[in-house]
């Protein structure tokens, strides 16, 4: 059993990357199912989607992940990141963009926010396991792309070649092509190629 949870917030495309990665399962023969819990996302409010996996031929009886259960996390925000961290498995990974989005509390508040901040202290918590951390450098990937609506599937991408997901960069493309809208599929094909070849070495 996998157990997959995307995180971020309204407009990311969170709940897409799930659908993606659903559908990649699915194809393989697996069983698969998937949940969001979503709180004013059209706001800018934190999105949450659950993917689970049966893998290895399992049925998969209830689509929620309990806390200390995810075998990957996939951020699309460092702060969004770190309010999900509960739910890590103790030998799990995390792939969190490096791109903040401004919060409107913190638009309020005196005291401004750019993920710098989250970002080292999620260095620190994996300091002694730096291999389950993956901060991925989004802008400058989604500038060779071109656009930042590839954000979902060049996240995907990455975890795809830094973890151990039982699926290739070819099964996130077929899942592409079948899930996205057909004006954004070559995009997207575009985003997947970009990430495996700037992360060739372990794609």
């Amino acid at each position: 059993m996998l157990d997959i949870l995307l995180t971020g917030v309204g407009g990311q495309g969170t709940v897409l990357a799930a659908k993606i990665l659903a559908q990649a399962a699915w194809a393989k023969g697996w069983h698969v199912r998937t949940a969001e819990t979503i709180g004013m996302a059209q706001r800018g409010g934190s999105v949450v989607s659950h993917v689970r996996m049966g893998d290895r031929g399992e049925e998969v009886y209830a689509p929620l992940l309990g806390r200390s259960s995810a075998d990957l996390i996939v951020a699309f925000e460092p702060a969004e990141a770190a309010r999900v961290l509960p739910y890590l498995a103790a030998d799990g990974m995390l792939v969190t963009a490096q791109t903040s989005v401004q919060p409107v509390t913190a638009a309020l508040s005196k005291r401004s926010y750019d993920g710098r901040e989250v970002l080292s202290r999620l260095s620190e918590a994996f300091s002694k396991a730096p291999e389950r951390l993956m901060i991925v450098d989004d802008r400058s990937l989604l500038q060779m792309v071109g656009s930042r609506k590839a954000l979902n599937t060049v996240l995907l991408s990455a975890a795809m070649c830094r973890s151990s997901l039982p699926l290739s960069l070819d099964d996130l493309k077929r899942a592409i092509e079948v899930c996205v809208k057909p004006r954004f599929v070559q995009m997207n094909l575009n985003a997947v190629d970009a990430v495996a070849e700037t992360l060739r070495k372990s794609c």
